[in-house]
């Protein structure tokens, strides 16, 4: 029996964390789906969310086998939502899952429940009572996976892209208590 486990990630994980990073976009692409298929998330942007302590890893075996950013307090992506309201209202206190891939070494084994019900535990023992995500409309796969841990959909919201013109995602929201 092995230990299955979060933790924060650290710098030492940075080469493991971008290859998954890059593995889950030419999955996407194969599956036709035009989500981070312009650069982003970049390595800048990995390596600052690991600086400021927002990405966490699942362990397996002792091996990293999915990654994501736990952001805290207000996201500027959420501050319009459309067909649609977050039940706290846009400035509520929540937390935001973001940027969360699965090991391509892992992926089919249904580990993102253990991924997300661990970062929503994070955001319960943090005080926060309110997680958010998104997903790309196409990503039909995250979508299934965020509804089967709890989450409701909750409207549109549409994030800013460099050179591109804003694309919509599908926002969904969980009240814990």
């Amino acid at each position: 029996m092995s230990a299955t486990y979060l933790r924060q990630a650290t710098n030492q994980d940075l080469p493991e964390i971008r290859k998954i990073i890059t593995d889950a976009k030419a999955f996407l692409k194969k599956q036709g789906i035009d989500q981070w298929q312009d650069g982003y998330p970049t390595d800048e942007d990995l390596e600052t969310d690991v600086k400021f302590g927002i990405t966490y890893v699942l362990i397996i075996d002792g091996k990293i086998a999915a990654t994501a950013a736990l952001h805290q307090g207000l996201d500027v992506s959420y501050l319009q939502i459309h067909d649609g309201e977050w039940l706290n209202g846009v400035h509520g206190r929540y937390t935001a899952i973001h940027r969360i891939a699965m090991s391509s070494d892992f992926r089919g084994q249904h580990l993102s429940e253990k991924m997300i019900t661990g970062l929503i535990t994070i955001s319960s023992v943090l005080g926060y009572k309110d997680v958010r995500i998104d997903t790309h409309p196409d990503n039909k796969g995250m979508q299934h996976v965020i509804t089967t841990n709890g989450f409701t959909k909750r409207g549109t919201i549409y994030m800013e892209e460099k050179d591109h013109e804003a694309s919509p995602r599908y926002a969904y929201q969980l009240i814990i208590e």
